[in-house]
């Protein structure tokens, strides 16, 4: 079924791109670049090499007449003809009018003429309205009105036709190419009009050293006027207003003067960061500061400091940060205290109460938001500003009496964050979802004031960032269950709806992977080298992915690799090539304390894994004449502690010496035990399952460097071995599969005899498991039944088999949010449930378990932080009609718990359960607080073994 989904989608997807289709995400399209396709009464945009003229009026605002100018290059670069831009009275058969409320005559005489209707949009923050007008002036018969309610509204809209017409947001930032077209209609029946849901939504420039410094001062000199101007242009283009510059070694207002004026000219709203006040950059006071940044000693100059900052924009279009944190993005000295943090606010208010009236804002970040919670308070006009931890997950958000405020609230999220436990900033580490789930709350929550993201070096976060503007504009547009439909439309957009489904699945899929163990945290046994293959399929699903990424680029057109490569192939390759890299050194590693001959292989495995990762970034550097030089420079291998390394360093490898001849050794499948060696006489494959049905493997394997030959003996029939014999040079797998057919009742062992030329010769038993009775009546006439398999039941939380829910409240799944599958959360996010009642709200998952006994559940959750006062997030579980237990996710608020937390991505929590009898059982999970996101449970019947992931899910029959 969704194969089939997927192929219509793709369908769907094509013939829009037939019609001429490229309407911005998630809006309504309206451009056709066919006559047959135009419907009647279409405004003429370009048709048989002749461009409709633009006209705007000169006295509007400045940013619209720059944003109609890009217009009218868009125009010309999708079709070949550069239309005129007038200030006259427009003239001629089909024109098109762009104009702000009460700044154009052009569209205030066609309000007040009764031709244009604008109350869609009056009065609203950012408003757009696109309308076809019949007759609108004389001498003319068809006008395209573009109308703003405020200057970016304007500038919105002109920017959702240039979307429409084929020009990507991305078209300079990721060399999307416009998509050519000789002529080009606006269809529109009914006026199409928007305005944004979150009020100011935006980017932060930040951790923006070696790459992105390294590129702006290569090709602007640093972070000037012409560098900002491309990030003004691409946030507008993406619906944003608001930006927080770079600040490691720049200074926004003070490197170059035209930086502020004309972030005001294009419509850009300025902030700084959580610790740079008063519209002051930090690095200005290491430039100009006297004395401490301290103001219980030197209150004076900071002051002058400050006042200086807040004169200097005064004129422009801004949001002011309050507060102070200590020297260097640190907290402030162990003297400081609420008291003087609170006074420091209210001296910088009396300043600005001076100047023109801006919005403020207090970002409670790290223990800012502790002073909060001690009683600090601000004025209500001032917006609070609410922090994730860094890792993408929401600390607070506002209570219901603190949604009362006036100011509002808003979000500083995470894509990119250099502090403990490790530093992350080199590749898209965050998937949507996981972006849906927490943005969702906060919106839920009422945090909509503002929203903010550190976006490190912009790229390559692309698509995050995209997703997290589009989100703010409209969260109604982007429910959970469209999530994979936003990035095919993103898709089709970027590259063609040909192959729109598998690009979306690939960027979804490689996000996902690194959002598991962000590549800065990989070690060699991250991921298990033994249990379940863990390791190995690791590699084997990055790998699948990058080979689907290259076999899409190579049937793409030329002209759209560059960007494919920058959006897709370079995120997937270098992802699947470091993945691989930390297992090949794992692996190694186990091999050489083995004796194996392949250790070396794989020694020079990894080598050629580390020059593929430095060859990658070359790529990247070469593209485009060196267009993006510099951009991929961070380094991202050779952590030994929080912060980056200076170089990348390969991880270790070792080498063995291997004598000439060649010698037998035998390994199985789920154990580091070898033979010959301690514990090779209990040598044993993983139980071949009635349930699972699926083969095991050994390893017949060199500890000599010239070739063995080998035979395999099974004292079965039913045994089936994929080789009986052979020569090794460095190893070779074996897979030892079952005729369940023929296999004797009462079966329940068979050996394997491994012999080697050398004289050698290794025993291995193959345990076999049957039916079982108890099992089999558990599952007889019902299904959707876990089996529990290798002595574990392991559950994706999405395959509930019944949900119980009270009136008013649902259960919703997020696709693809966590570490395996999908994600299962209450809704409304805001409500509590309780534990007694038959409809008590809870998830089911039916088991059949093969002897009773004292089992362990891990529960496996989103690291969701307690974003509410009071006690934390609680959840329970139990066991058919046992008294749930509850857990509390937050009773252990170390620092250790909660840096495990955030570098596994998920949280598990273990609760012990008594089970009185083999057969059918329900595990139950009980929602109780919002927000407690399940991902995964895993029942313990003593065969758990250790891996990252856990084992995969069990049969369901």
């Amino acid at each position: 079924m969704r194969r089939l989904c997927e192929l219509l989608l793709a369908v769907a997807l094509l013939v829009a791109g037939v019609a001429g289709s490229a309407h911005a995400l998630g809006q309504k399209p309206f451009i056709a670049t066919e006559r047959a396709a135009a419907a009647p009464g279409s405004v003429v945009l370009v048709e048989a090499g002749r461009a409709s003229t633009l006209y705007v009026d000169a006295g509007d605002h400045a940013g619209v007449l720059r944003a109609a100018a890009s217009l009218q290059e868009d125009i010309g670069q999708v079709s070949g003809v550069r239309p005129a831009l007038e200030n006259s009275t427009p003239r001629g058969k089909d024109v098109i009018i762009i104009g702000t409320l009460g700044k154009s005559h052009l569209v205030d005489g066609l309000v007040k003429a009764g031709k244009l209707d604008a109350k869609a949009i009056a009065g609203k923050w950012e408003g757009w309205l696109v309308q076809s007008v019949a007759e609108p002036m004389p001498g003319v018969e068809r006008a395209l009105v573009i109308a703003g309610s405020d200057k970016r509204g304007t500038i919105f809209g002109i920017y959702e036709l240039s979307e429409q017409i084929g020009v990507s947001p991305w078209y300079w930032w990721a060399d999307v190419p416009v998509k050519r077209a000789n002529a080009l209609y606006a269809a529109l029946p009914a006026p199409v009009s928007d305005a944004p849901a979150v009020q100011y939504r935006g980017i932060f420039l930040n951790d923006e050293a070696p790459a992105l410094t390294g590129w702006a001062k290569q090709h602007y000199g640093g972070y000037n006027h012409q560098f900002y101007e491309k990030v003004f242009e691409l946030i507008l283009r993406l619906r944003g207003n608001y930006l927080w510059p770079a600040m490691w070694d720049a200074a926004f207002y003070d490197d170059d003067p035209l930086n502020g004026k004309l972030a005001d000219e294009y419509g850009v709203v300025i902030g700084t960061s959580h610790h740079e006040p008063m519209a002051r950059a930090h690095k200005e006071w290491t430039r100009y500061g006297k004395g401490p940044w301290d103001y219980s000693r030197n209150e004076a100059v900071l002051k002058d400091f400050w006042w200086k900052g807040a004169v200097r924009a005064k004129d422009y279009e801004k949001i002011v940060t309050l507060g102070m944190r200590g020297d260097g993005d640190e907290p402030m000295s162990e003297e400081s205290n609420v008291a003087l943090l609170q006074r420091i606010v209210g001296d910088q208010r009396k300043m600005l109460s001076k100047l023109p009236a801006a919005p403020q804002v207090w970002a409670l970040y790290k223990e800012v938001q502790d002073y909060y919670e001690k009683g600090m308070r601000v004025p209500d006009d001032v917006i609070l500003l609410w922090c994730d931890d860094n890792w993408a997950n929401i600390r607070r958000l506002p209570t219901e009496e603190e949604r009362k405020r006036p100011g509002g609230a808003g979000v500083y999220y995470h894509f990119d964050y250099v502090g403990g436990p490790r530093s992350y900033k080199w590749l898209n580490v965050t998937p949507i979802p996981k972006i849906w789930e927490q943005m969702h709350l906060a919106w839920e929550y009422d945090a909509r004031k503002l929203w903010i993201v550190n976006v490190g070096d912009l790229k390559p976060m692309e698509v995050p960032i995209e997703f997290f503007l589009s989100y703010a504009w409209k969260p109604d547009a982007w429910p959970a269950s469209r999530l994979q439909e936003y990035l095919q439309q993103w898709a089709a957009r970027e590259f063609g709806p040909e192959h729109a489904v598998e690009i979306a699945d690939i960027v979804a899929k490689y996000t996902k992977y690194n959002g598991r163990r962000k590549p800065e945290q990989l070690e060699p046994e991250t991921y298990s080298l033994v249990n379940y293959n863990e390791s190995e399929r690791v590699v084997g699903e990055y790998r699948a992915l990058a080979e689907k990424a290259e076999r899409i680029n190579g049937q793409l057109p030329e002209a759209k690799r560059d960007a494919f490569f920058e959006l897709v192939l370079y995120p997937v390759k270098a992802g699947a090539v470091v993945n691989e890299l930390y297992a090949t050194a794992g692996m190694n590693r186990l091999y050489a304390r083995q004796g194996r001959a392949a250790a070396n292989v794989l020694a020079e495995r990894a080598r050629e894994l580390f020059r593929q990762d430095a060859a990658l970034s070359e790529q990247y550097h070469a593209l485009r004449g060196g267009k993006w030089n510099h951009m991929m420079s961070q380094t991202r291998l050779g952590y030994t502690y929080w912060n980056q390394p200076p170089l990348n360093v390969m991880p270790a490898v070792n080498e063995v010496q291997l004598p000439a001849a060649g010698a037998l050794g035998v390994a199985v499948e789920g154990h580091a035990a070898v033979w010959p060696g301690p514990g090779a006489e209990a040598l044993a494959l993983p139980a071949l399952d009635a349930y699972e049905k699926r083969a095991r493997h050994v390893e017949v394997f060199n500890r000599g460097s010239l070739p063995l030959s080998f035979t395999i003996i099974a004292d079965q029939p039913w045994l089936v071995l994929s080789r009986t014999e052979g020569s090794v040079a460095v190893q070779e797998r074996i897979s030892v599969d079952v005729r369940w057919a023929d296999v004797p009742r009462d079966a329940r062992e068979a050996t394997l005899t491994i012999s080697g030329d050398d004289g050698s010769r290794a025993m291995v038993r193959v345990p076999i498991r049957q039916r079982e009775v108890a099992v089999e009546t558990a599952v007889a006439g019902q299904g959707g039944r876990f089996v529990e398999t290798g002595g574990v039941v392991s559950i994706e939380a999405a395959h509930f088999t019944r949900q119980v829910t009270p009136a008013g409240r649902s259960w919703l799944l997020v696709p693809d949010h966590g570490r395996t599958l999908s994600a299962m959360t209450a809704l409304p996010v805001h409500a509590t449930g309780g534990l007694a009642g038959p409809q008590a709200m809870r998830l089911e998952y039916d088991v059949a378990l093969a002897k009773p006994g004292r089992f362990t559940l891990h529960t496996t959750l989103a690291p969701t932080q307690k974003f509410q006062p009071g006690g934390g997030l609680k959840f329970a579980v139990s066991i058919d009609n046992e008294a749930p237990q509850i857990v509390n996710m937050h009773a252990d608020a170390s620092l250790a718990v909660w840096e495990r937390s955030v570098s596994d991505g998920a949280v598990t929590f273990r609760t012990t359960h008594a089970v009185r009898s083999a057969g059918a059982h329900t595990i139950k999970f009980w929602a109780i607080s919002p927000g407690v996101v399940l991902q995964k449970l895993v029942l313990d019947a003593g065969g758990l073994k250790p891996s990252y992931l856990g084992p995969q899910e069990s049969p369901r029959l």
